[in-house]
């Protein structure tokens, strides 16, 4: 009898820990519900150079993808992007720029700079600023992450 006992009360228990997460989704819930859509239009940053200054490497080892939170206007044809990476002794930062009518979209790449690829590096949280060149003046066009 003890054994259904146990078992009677991790049924209740696992009841009461699933009821509110089943009543979340309800569809008559009258609050608004947050618009969900994913964009990677970017804010532009009223600080520019807030980061550490990153030249780009294009020869960085092991590339992968990472985001940027914010962009400046530095010119007409030239803005920079603020992103967070490892240490600038080991690690490296490059992109490249697709421009439309509309926008201007920027892939950002990290990685292990070619000359530390078999060093020691320590795991240091860097915020870096990158300058981008842009083949045609920016104007109102937004400034989205290919992320």
């Amino acid at each position: 009898m003890r054994t259904m006992s146990r078992y009677t009360a991790a049924a209740a228990a696992v009841a009461v820990l699933i009821a509110p997460l089943t009543a979340c989704g309800s569809s008559d819930d009258p609050a608004p519900q947050p618009n969900t859509s994913t964009t990677n239009a970017r804010p532009e940053d009223p600080n520019p150079g807030i980061g550490r200054p990153f030249t780009a490497d294009p020869t960085l080892v092991n590339p992968h993808p990472i985001p940027f939170t914010s962009w400046n206007r530095l010119s007409e044809n030239r803005i920079s992007v603020n992103f967070q990476t490892g240490n600038p002794e080991c690690y490296a930062v490059d992109a490249s720029v697709t421009e439309t009518a509309e926008a201007v979209t920027v892939s950002l790449r990290s990685g292990t700079r070619a000359d530390s690829a078999n060093k020691m590096c320590t795991m240091n949280a860097v915020f870096g600023t990158l300058e981008i060149p842009l083949g045609s003046p920016l104007g109102s066009r937004e400034v989205l992450d290919a992320g």
